[in-house]
């Protein structure tokens, strides 16, 4: 056995020890190791080349030197993963922070997991949907006979009531 030395919060401790007191634990350290393999055990890695929607969820103290900062940039930095965020405030200092993010598994698990070892977030949650290209190109707002699927990345403002493109959809999993 290996020994580690942990430093918490008041308040924390406090919540190990009503833990302690309603599971029967013989000792924090008894407690600990039970709390930490659960958590291990619930965050199984997904399999290489999953794809995924995460729902990436936290509380930040945005007190915490620069965390304000490096929030919105870490989402930045991973423009290609970021679908949306949203935060809302708590009080003078907390917010709930929320993103969507999309794409490999491994890698959105890998983002939420090193956010939430940051000094100055709490209660963060991951929840993962899998999703699988539908790779079946299909059109919209054309009659099927009219239509002509054809691949582009690009929006027609100005011909967007007589032209409608092929584009594919994410279709979700019942696991990965």
């Amino acid at each position: 056995m290996q020994r580690t030395t942990i430093t918490l919060d008041d308040e924390l401790a406090a919540d190990l020890e009503a833990w302690l007191d309603a599971h029967g634990a013989q000792s924090r350290s008894e407690a600990i190791r039970d709390l930490l393999r659960r958590g291990l055990a619930v965050r199984a890695e997904p399999p290489e080349g999953a794809e995924c929607y995460g729902v990436v969820s936290y509380v930040a103290d945005l007190s915490t030197r620069n965390l304000a900062a490096r929030l919105p940039q870490g989402r930045l930095d991973r423009h290609d993963q970021t679908v949306a965020a949203l935060s809302v405030p708590l009080d003078h200092r907390h917010s709930v922070e929320v993103a969507v993010m999309r794409g490999d598994a491994r890698a959105v698990t890998g983002y939420a997991e090193a956010l939430f070892l940051e000094r100055g977030i709490m209660h963060g949650t991951l929840g993962m949907i899998p999703v699988a290209r539908d790779d079946a190109a299909h059109v919209h707002d054309t009659p099927a006979a009219e239509a002509e699927p054809h691949p582009h990345g690009h929006h027609h403002a100005e011909e967007e009531e007589q032209h409608a493109h092929a584009h594919h959809h994410m279709r979700v999993l019942a696991s990965f």
